[in-house]
């Protein structure tokens, strides 16, 4: 899938220019992966094979968002328009 946008500054110049600059350098390589995996992902459920990973979608406000486990404490955080077949609003945060 394409990657739209990312709200994420220092995961924007992860993706776009492969600089860790503005990410935890302990988690650039991880990042790195992740985005590889969602590039060549052809569908959302390809994520629950990942169980490292801990992929899952939240609920309330944040419904429809998806989360993905980088850390004890931080998550890769993404929305799909599964029409477009992109993904948007991908976010480096601390949601808990």
């Amino acid at each position: 899938m394409k990657i739209r946008s990312i709200a994420h500054k220092g995961l924007e110049r992860l993706y776009v220019d492969d600089n860790a600059k503005g990410v935890d350098a302990a988690t650039a390589d991880k990042l790195r992966k992740m985005f590889a995996f969602l590039e060549a992902m052809e569908d959302v459920d390809e994520l629950k094979a990942l169980t490292s990973w801990r992929a899952h979608s939240l609920t309330g406000n944040r419904r429809g968002t998806i989360s993905l486990s980088v850390t004890r404490n931080r998550r890769l955080t993404f929305m799909i328009d599964a029409v477009a077949r992109e993904i948007y609003d991908v976010d480096l945060e601390d949601y808990h």
